[in-house]
This record gives structure tokens, sequence and C-alpha cells, in this order.
């Protein structure tokens, strides 16, 4: 059998595009090299702004919601946010999140093959052929979904990606008696970057990364440990993960000979706030999207999926790229006149629920910061 389209990657981008692409239709095989459900690290904070993109109800994969969003500046000065007249934030586990998108998709006709590493492709008569441990595949389309270490990308040609490449330390503390579910921040102990807190039903998720400028080597461990004993964690007892993050750069192509790039395999996760889930469930619709004009005979689809991201995310993410250059590099006076305003931490409130742009935030945050100081 030959596919419309072969996804490889069962990640958000990876199981947005093929719930879509299946909806519509088309006929599309899911190639995901671990075994589903899997642990993902992740702070798995999620912007209820994406339920308007599915015409499913997510409730089932959502662990719990927060209505508050904590600063603080090493481990003082802090700074609460509640969300009032916004939508909570959801907080998701990735092994159960990821999973339930995939199954959705597979509710629509998609095919999933996990535990099937993808080992190889190349081009035969007029579409891919996907190599694996087990059989060859093919497809007339193929979308690179496997995320900031996946090989795809190169395989496709896409050599030299403009991406930023940062790094984080997570670890999931589990616990019996968790507080109310809050978000926090720390901006204090790292340099170029923060520390967070996202809680789950049952436990934390813990992280410490770095997104901006500075190749100075850290200690995260033990930042992460002194952050993480602000909870009454001890870090000793978990296990930690470290991973690549592929923050957006610059524009660039996403698409090839019929091949398209997706989520963190498209560099698209926010350079300020490191968020990656919603803009990865977003490129997947989008590709979706191209994928199904194409395969209807419209020669232009692809690029335009490119030009789509650009004009609608990577665009937004150019301020986003002005105003971590400023913070990260001031992040004490970021925090003083910033974070610690009541109408800044409502903006940003806003923005990490989808309900506001970079542009706006970034200009009223960066004309504050000139009268403070020369950036």
């Amino acid at each position: 059998m030959k596919y419309d389209v072969i996804i490889v990657g069962a990640g958000p981008g990876g199981g947005s595009a093929a719930y879509h692409l299946a909806k519509r239709g088309r006929s599309v095989l899911v190639l995901e090299q671990a075994k589903l459900p899997r642990y993902k690290p992740c702070g798995g904070g999620v912007s209820p702004q994406v339920q308007a993109w599915f015409d499913f109800d997510f409730a089932p994969a959502i662990d719990c919601v927060s209505r508050e969003i904590h600063y603080t500046w090493k481990l003082g000065e802090p700074v609460a946010v509640a969300l009032t007249g916004l939508e909570p934030i959801w907080l998701v586990r990735r092994d159960v999140f990821d999973h339930f998108l995939v199954q959705q998709a597979q509710a629509q006709g998609a095919e999933l093959y996990d535990g099937t590493a993808v080992t190889g492709i190349h081009w035969q008569g007029d579409g891919w052929q996907v190599q694996t441990g087990a059989e060859p595949y093919q497809a007339h389309y193929l979308i690179a979904a496997d995320g900031a270490k996946g090989k795809l990308p190169g395989w496709l040609g896409f050599r030299e990606r403009k991406r930023r490449l940062a790094g984080a330390l997570e670890a999931e503390a589990p616990l019996s008696e968790v507080p109310p579910a809050k978000i926090c921040f720390e901006f204090g102990l790292v340099k170029n970057g923060y520390i967070w807190n996202f809680p789950k039903r049952d436990g934390f998720s813990l992280g410490v990364g770095t997104f901006c400028g500075g190749g100075e080597t850290q200690d995260f461990r033990q930042m992460l440990t002194t952050y993480a004993a602000h909870f009454g964690v001890d870090l000793a007892h978990t296990r930690q993960y470290g991973h690549p993050l592929c923050l957006w750069d610059a524009p660039q192509a996403l698409h090839t000979q019929n091949a398209l790039l997706v989520g963190e395999a498209a560099c698209v996760v926010d350079p300020f706030t490191a968020e990656g889930i919603r803009p990865s469930l977003w490129t997947g619709w989008q590709a979706a999207l191209a994928l199904d004009q194409a395969l209807a005979g419209n020669p232009g689809a692809l690029e335009r999926y490119t030009e789509t991201v650009q004009n609608t995310w990577g665009n937004d993410m150019v301020w986003a790229q002005r105003l971590a250059q400023v913070f990260y590099r001031l992040p004490g006076l970021a925090y003083r006149v910033g974070v610690k305003r009541p109408a800044a931490t409502r903006k940003f409130a806003e923005l990490f629920t989808g309900k506001t742009h970079y542009q706006e935030i970034a200009q009223l945050a960066l004309r504050r910061l000139r009268q403070v100081s020369p950036v």
C-alpha cells in the first residue's frame, strides 16, 4: 500500500498532522520509534487556545489546571498573578497527552506503528520510501515530526537549518500531598534563562534551561537541587533528564520535495519562554492543510506552508527574540521594572494563555526598559 502521507514522530506536531489529515480522508501512517505511551520530559503547560484547532475535547488528556502564575527572583521578591478573566492553563503529562492525540487520529483512520525506528529514506518514483527495521513503507508525502534530535531533516537536505540550540534539565517529583496548582518561574538563579515548576495532579515537573546567549558552563543540577528544596523536594530521589531545545532563530524554508517539517523539527520553540506544545500543534495542523491541498493538485501548497508559518508565527517570534535578548541580558532590571509591575505580569499571563502577541508586549517592555537603562 502507498499512503498519502507518512509522519515520522508521534509528538504534538505529528499527532496533530495525523488527525487533521485523517479527518479529511487522507491515508496516513505514523511511525514512532518508542512504544506509546512513552515518557517525555516537558513542563507540560498548554494554552487552552489550542482547543479551537480541534473538534474533540482535550479534557481526558489534561492532568490538572492552573489559575495562578508565581515569579521569584533568587527565591525572593515573589510576585503572584491570578488568571482572573482568563482561561486556566492546562497542565499535561506528555505520555498521556501525546498518546491521546494519536488515538484521536487513529479513530479517524490513521495507522500507527510505534516501536518502529526509521533507518533511512529515499525518493522513489513519485514519492518517498521510508526504511524501518521491519519493512519499507511508501507515501506520496512525508512529514518530519521527529523533534530536536531527529535525523529526518538532515536526510531531507535541511542541513543548514537556522536554529538556536538551547539546553534544559528536567525532573519529575512525585508527592503524596501537592499544594494548589500554581505555575512558578524563578529568574535569578540561572543566567540567560529561568527555572520552572509546573505542578501535576500528584507531583511537580521541575526544570532549568538557558535560552539566550552566554556560552558559560552552569551547574544545572545544583541550581535545580536548590530550587527543588524550596518546594520540599529532594532531587536526589528523582531521575533527571537533559535534552536540547530547537528555538526559532530566523526565517527559513520548512518544505522540500514532497516533505514538510513540523514542531521542533521545524525549530518553532518560543525563544523567550521555550513553549513548544502550542506551536507544534499549530504547525501540525497547518502542515495537514497544506498537504491536503497538495494531494488535491495544488502545486504551491507546500511553499505556502512555509509562508504561513513565517507570517503567522515567525514574525511574532522576531519580537520574542528581541525581548529575550534584553530580558536575559539584564534580568535583575527586567524583573524589577517588568515582572514586578502588575500590568506587565498581567500581559505575560495573557501571552501564556494565547490571548495576546509578542509585538505589543515587547514594544511596551522595551520602551519601559529604555526609560531606566540604555539597552
